[in-house]
């Protein structure tokens, strides 16, 4: 392991794990559509931070998934927050324009 990636692996899992116990609390709070896909994408990019250190250590995939299931699962990964967020602002213009 590169020095200083125990820092960086470290600060993922806690600002991710504070993150998404924020937008839990939120959740329970909020039913807005908008604040739901926010909400959505948080938990989701903790997921895969969590997914991905532990295909860093070696713990994840391996015998259980193919190569080929652990590249689609890291891609859904990846991508599927980002979409979340632009549900979630697509949402937020669009009643923005539409009051005007």
């Amino acid at each position: 392991m590169v020095q200083g990636q125990e820092v960086f692996i470290l600060c993922r899992l806690v600002f991710g794990a504070l993150a998404s116990f924020l937008a839990i609390m939120l959740w329970a709070r909020n039913r807005d559509v908008a604040w739901i896909f926010v909400i959505f994408g948080t938990i989701i990019t903790y997921i895969e931070t969590v997914y991905s250190i532990l295909n860093t250590f070696g713990i994840g995939g391996g015998n259980i998934l193919t190569d080929n299931w652990d590249f689609i699962v890291s891609m859904v990964l990846t991508c599927l927050p980002t979409l979340f967020f632009i549900a979630g602002l697509t949402v937020m213009v669009a009643r923005k324009y539409r009051r005007r």
